[in-house]
């Protein structure tokens, strides 16, 4: 992965200042990956290294991933749900239509919604086998009300249909909460969600990797491209440090008024991850309150557009609208398959793509993107993926996890909370008990 940042439209100096006030936090971090373990809240940066779960999920999904399964149910949402889910349509879900003899597939049940779980029991109890399916239900709280639902919904269905599927049955959760201990009673497999990793910086905990080891993707590589990139991050070489680099040029632009970072993706296989990473600044950095306990009710807008399809609904807002956001391009380098315009077209109204590759065509609308920011004096970096890769997803997601923590040091709010999520939850369940 290639970090640039010279189209930012602020001085290597300003950026370089901003950066050095992150120095003893940099420090801070490299202590609690030197010392490995989960005693920091920050600790999410070790789960890559942890050799132990690492086996244990290899060992749970060799077990439960047998060669009759098609189908694995992820239950869970937000935090819980969008870095599994990411990964899954980067390299799977996203052309799940155009394969469909490839399994297993993932179905993801998040928001309940009765027309998603009727047609979901439909397909699972139309099965042979209940090998052919494996559910994973993930709530760190262990009691997150969607889960909740979705969970009890469709076990009573499967329950009739097959009888017994405990051995069919997953539960990841805190240790210290209701739904584990049950679990725990019920002798189910378990999952342990580690307590100081929050739920946004999880996906490279064991329901994650889980999800990834079952349907076929290499976890071992996606923890390698995690690893390899907290290097990078913890670097006290800022001009070598592109998670410090990223978070400072965010913080100036808010500082002067853009308060929307958008993530401009072109590669629509991850439009996902895009979500994964909104998900990550929207809870990180909006805040009530800051460090000091002063109202402040401050944050940036995370938003996602994938290229070139959004260049045709927004485009003309992002070049000629109000120059309130920062942009952050993402594309690949290399192309893992070839698809050529023929040279002679059914249709020659655009001579300039024949005889082309479709990726020469893309890179070609990407440079024009940024020619066109550049006369407009739009500022933007770039995110370059060598290629879609396993290794390639977990630098990401590493960069973007510790890029969202020095944000959140630079704009002093507590970057691993969310207090203000509950205030919905409280009045759901107040008002489901009065019904």
């Amino acid at each position: 992965m290639k970090f640039f940042y010279n189209r930012s439209l602020l001085s290597e100096n300003k950026i370089q200042k901003t950066a050095e006030s992150l120095l003893p936090y940099i420090k801070h971090l490299q202590l609690v990956a030197d010392k490995a373990g989960y005693a920091d809240v920050e600790s999410t940066i070790n789960l890559p290294t942890d050799k132990k779960m690492l086996q244990e999920i290899i060992a749970m999904a060799k077990q439960k991933a047998t060669p009759k399964l098609k189908y694995f149910i992820d239950i869970a949402i937000g935090a819980s749900d969008l870095g599994a889910k990411a990964w899954y349509d980067a390299f799977w879900g996203f052309y799940d239509l155009l394969q469909p003899e490839r399994f297993p597939k993932t179905i993801f049940l998040e928001t309940p919604d009765e027309e998603l779980l009727t047609k979901t029991i439909r397909l699972l109890t139309s099965l042979k086998s209940k090998e052919e399916f494996l559910i994973n239900a993930v709530s760190k709280s262990g009691g997150t009300p969607e889960t909740v639902v979705n969970l009890e919904v469709i076990l009573d269905a499967l329950k009739k249909r097959f009888g017994d599927v405990n051995d069919r049955l997953i539960i990841s959760a805190g240790t210290d909460t209701p739904m584990f201990k049950l679990a725990k009673e019920k002798k189910l497999p378990l999952l342990e969600m580690v307590k100081n990793v929050g739920g946004r910086y999880s996906v490279f905990s064991s329901q994650g990797l889980l999800a990834a080891a079952v349907t076929g993707l290499d976890m071992q590589a996606l923890c390698q491209g995690a690893v390899a990139m907290r290097q990078k991050c913890l670097d006290p070489d800022l001009l070598k440090n592109p998670a410090a680099l990223s978070a400072s040029i965010i913080f100036q632009h808010y500082q002067s008024g853009k308060n929307i970072s958008d993530t401009f993706i072109f590669l629509p296989q991850l439009e996902t991850l895009g979500k994964w990473y909104r998900q990550l600044m929207g809870e990180s950095v909006g805040k009530e309150y800051d460090l000091a306990g002063k109202k402040v009710r401050q944050g940036i807008t995370p938003t996602i557009s994938i290229g070139s399809t959004d260049l045709h609904s927004v485009g003309q807002l992002y070049l000629g609208g109000p120059r309130n956001r920062i942009s952050t391009f993402v594309w690949g380098e290399n192309k893992k398959y070839e698809a050529t315009i023929p040279q002679e077209m059914e249709f020659p109204v655009l001579d300039a793509v024949a005889g082309k590759s479709t990726h020469t065509f893309i890179r070609a609308v990407i440079e024009g993107v940024k020619i066109a920011y550049q006369k407009q004096q739009l500022p933007y970096m770039e995110v370059v993926l060598d290629t879609v890769s396993e290794y390639s997803i977990g630098e990401f997601m590493q960069f973007k996890m510790i890029e969202m923590m020095y944000l959140g040091k630079l704009m002093n709010v507590n970057a691993f909370d969310q207090p203000n999520v509950e205030l919905y939850k409280k009045e759901t369940r107040r008002i489901l008990k009065s019904t």
